[in-house]
């Protein structure tokens, strides 16, 4: 059993493979968002504060946080975006940026130990990003792509993922930090990315022994009815193996799948959490009978 702590100053959370599926909220993320893009650029946070807690409220139980804006100074606005998500929750965060400036600032900026989002299979990223982790005692998200790209051979991409898991032990960050993405296609442009991608799961899982995370919402793209497929797909991972994903906990369907799994795969004990989410509310007139009943059978 592997399992991946992550914390605030707070709370702890557990990435396992006989834990609860992990969800990573995505919103918190200006790549393809104009207004927030432009609103955190001239330093309005009012939109992060607003996703932050919808998606708390939604069920993430872990809050990546990107600051990647085109010609703004990305490790300030994610350092400041840090200390506000922090301000507003006690989940633990996804520190999430290409830049490794930003990512020492958010690191720095928080209060915890971070999953840091990410580390690729690239020599230079490998030899910049991993003493980091290592000094800031994070966790890491690892990406199955290397110098060479992106592979669409399964094959190469454990290899990449090896290498990484096995790098990272080089610098004392022991395999239970590291999260690997196996980076899921496309399925509209590769008609067998799903078939592929479970095959990876269960490798990662059974020969590297490694927990999994992946941006869900990538097998959809392109095809009409995303909302459809989405959920699909991330239950069909969770059977496979797959711990985490970075997706939007707003989309009920999804939610709906990931705890209907969880109680599937035995990691929801007594369905608590199925039924504490969908359990009909009693009718107001069921309620004054029972209440009522109480009262009489408790008078002497």
């Amino acid at each position: 059993m592997t399992d991946t702590v992550i914390s605030s100053a707070t709370k702890e959370v557990v990435i396992g493979f006989d834990r609860p599926f992990v969800i990573i909220g995505e919103r918190i993320n200006p790549t393809g968002r104009k207004l927030l893009a432009g609103e955190m650029k001239a330093g309005d946070f009012s939109r992060v504060e607003a996703d932050a807690l919808a998606q708390v409220a939604a069920g993430a139980h872990v809050l990546d946080v990107n600051a990647g804006i085109p010609l703004a100074d990305e490790p300030a606005l994610l350092a400041r975006a840090v200390k506000l998500v922090q301000s507003l929750t006690d989940v633990p965060l996804s520190i999430d940026s290409s830049v490794l400036e930003a990512l020492e600032s958010g690191l720095e900026a928080y209060q915890g130990k971070a999953l840091l989002n990410s580390v690729t299979g690239e020599e230079d990223r490998m030899e910049r990003v991993l003493p980091l982790v290592k000094k800031h005692g994070a966790a890491v998200v690892a990406i199955c792509n290397d110098d060479s790209g992106i592979s669409t051979d399964i094959n190469v991409r454990f290899e990449v993922a090896k290498k990484i898991v096995e790098r990272a032990a080089d610098h004392g960050i022991p395999a239970c930090d590291v999260v690997v993405d196996p980076l899921v296609m496309p399925v509209g442009a590769m008609a067998d990315a799903g078939v592929q991608v479970m095959q990876l799961i269960r490798r990662l899982r059974m020969e590297l022994k490694v927990n999994t995370t992946c941006g869900a919402s990538n097998v959809s793209f392109g095809l009409p009815n995303r909302h459809g497929l989405n959920p699909a797909f991330i239950a069909m991972a969770i059977g496979a193996g797959m711990t985490s994903a970075i997706t939007n906990p707003l989309e009920a369907t999804l939610m709906q799948a990931v705890r209907g799994s969880d109680v599937l795969m035995d990691h929801d004990p007594q369905c608590a959490n199925w039924i504490a989410s969908y359990r009909e509310p009693a009718a107001e007139g069921a309620r004054t009978r029972r209440s009522g009943r109480r009262r009489r059978s408790g008078k002497g």
